[in-house]
């Protein structure tokens, strides 16, 4: 964090094209801008990150050659550059995601081309030890062409820390596991509708509700959640696409405020954010509205730590597209000014 008015963020790319890494930059609030936009960390296809909570460490997706894996880096306090420490490859494909527990002891990487969820242990200094346990999926879905097999594309661990919730594009499916003695061992599984294409999870912060967004059909899926013993069911299916609309479009992310108060999704092809309010009492999503993003292919989006602001990261466009956030109604209002990043994929700040 640069100051109480500057929020300093990080965005995953692919490296395909001029995209070199990591890059940098800040969000001035006053102005409000995103500004400085810099790279911070030369490495290949980092296309999704994830900071530790104390803000030493950022860790991130890395292909090599024919390899793929996870990498760690030391967070300059000073420059908020980024300094290599390791990474662990494995021959194939790249992961597309990684997650950390709150105490930065344990890293989860989800891998779409090989169906596998990995479990690393982090050591006191940041670097990654070798995986400890990688399960692979079995089975396909009923969509031939995305789903002739496992994707898996998100673990991630429950808010207690005491489970690791697997989505699994390919199978239509989210597994639940614990970690004894370092292996992963399945809990639950939980069917969801055929093709849907289950993609990304966020838990609400104080109610027993998560949110799936679905990819192939473009819909968020809202949850009850048992923190006891780690076990899903459905409430109801809700599209995020305007009524009436039949064009091609393509699921991608989905975040929570920290009040709970609000969904926000997007969706790729129609290029816009939906924004969902949350009844406490039922977990169901009321549609507030959907708004444009401003941009080709929302790959991802994040709010910032006021949450205050949204900052949408539109890959096929490449730039970053910068929205006020009413705290009230949920609605977004854009900001003028679209710094150019290419490929971006994710977005994340610095904890505050």
């Amino acid at each position: 964090m640069a100051n109480s008015k500057q929020f300093i963020g990080y965005i995953g790319t692919y490296t395909n094209g001029e995209s070199q890494g990591i890059y940098r930059f800040t969000l001035d609030t006053d102005k409000p801008k995103i500004t400085d936009v810099e790279l911070a960390g030369i490495i290949d296809n980092p296309t999704y990150l994830a900071i530790s909570e104390d803000n030493k460490y950022l860790y991130s997706v890395i292909k090599e050659g024919t390899s793929g894996g996870v990498a760690s880096f030391l967070i300059d306090a000073e420059t908020n550059d980024l300094k290599p420490i390791n990474h662990e490859l494995l021959e194939g494909a790249a992961p597309c995601y990684v997650g950390i527990n709150k105490e930065n002891s344990h890293l989860l990487s989800s891998n779409y081309h090989k169906g596998t969820v990995g479990l690393y242990l982090i050591k006191d200094d940041g670097s990654i030890s070798p995986a400890v346990s990688i399960v692979r999926h079995e089975g396909s879905g009923h969509y031939e062409e995305r789903q002739e097999a496992p994707h898996i594309h998100y673990s991630a661990f429950t808010p207690d820390q005491k489970f690791v919730v697997v989505v699994d594009l390919g199978t239509d499916q989210l597994v639940t596991y614990k970690i004894e003695k370092n292996t992963l061992k399945t809990v639950h599984t939980l069917d969801f509708s055929p093709a849907s294409g289950v993609r990304h999870l966020v838990f609400h912060p104080t109610k027993p509700y998560a949110y799936v967004m679905t990819e192939l059909t473009s819909e968020v899926v809202s949850l009850k959640f048992n923190a006891e013993d780690g076990r899903f069911s459905i409430i109801e299916y809700q599209s995020t696409l305007p009524e009436g609309y039949k064009e091609t479009s393509s699921g991608s992310a989905i975040h929570i405020t920290r009040d709970g108060r609000f969904v926000y999704t997007a969706t790729r092809g129609h290029d816009s954010i939906g924004v969902f309010e949350v009844d406490d009492r039922t977990g169901k999503l009321a549609l507030v509205e959907i708004t444009s993003t401003e941009g080709k292919g929302p790959r991802d989006f994040s709010l910032d730590p006021t949450e205050k602001f949204l900052i949408a990261a539109n890959q096929n466009s490449n730039n970053l597209v910068l929205f006020i956030r009413d705290e009230e109604t949920g609605k977004l209002t854009l900001v003028d000014g679209e710094p150019e990043v290419h490929d971006p994929v994710c977005v994340k700040f610095l904890n505050v």
